[in-house]
């Protein structure tokens, strides 16, 4: 009787049983930790925003709080120069607006010259996928949750929402 050499197809298949199995458990784990640490990112990047409005409406105080998220920061790939139009406070990343799997906004939103509100918001680009939870925030800088990660309209709107 000759000595076998290799594997048989049984055994093969028995291997890439496993290998599915362990993938199958391992891979919705992966999903929900990336959800949740872009989740972590979105609180972190709203309370950069309420600093940045903050240190906005203290810098410039003829205009009040930003007026778009871009006066925050500044233009991508473009040097920051300190201006009302582009203040230098945020990431050029952030001010573009989609950062961590989350759409940014921000706004001023009440009275003119100067400006006595604002809103930010945070709203998972693709939701159940890229986030669960949207975020959002105004002058009171209360970092505050919409469960369901829908749109937030308004001051109003994030007021009612409960602070996290």
């Amino acid at each position: 009787m000759r000595k076998q050499k290799g594997f048989s197809l049984i055994e093969l298949l028995i291997v890439v049983a496993i290998i599915l199995i362990i993938a199958a458990i391992a891979i919705p784990n992966l999903l929900r930790a990336r959800m949740a640490a872009n989740e972590s990112s979105a609180v972190g990047s709203i309370r950069t925003i309420n600093t940045g409005e903050i240190t906005y409406q203290n810098t410039y105080p003829a205009v009040g709080f930003a007026p778009t998220l871009v006066a925050l920061g500044g233009a991508p790939l473009v040097a920051c120069v300190p201006a009302p139009a582009t203040a230098c406070l945020i990431d050029s990343v952030l001010s573009a607006g989609i950062k961590s799997g989350y759409n940014f906004a921000a706004a001023s939103v009440a009275g003119a010259n100067p400006t006595v509100s604002y809103q930010a918001n945070a709203v998972p680009v693709t939701v159940n996928q890229t986030g669960i939870r949207s975020f959002c925030s105004f002058e009171d800088a209360v970092v505050r949750v919409q469960p369901t990660g829908a749109a937030i309209a308004g001051v109003a709107g994030c007021q009612v929402l409960a602070p996290i």
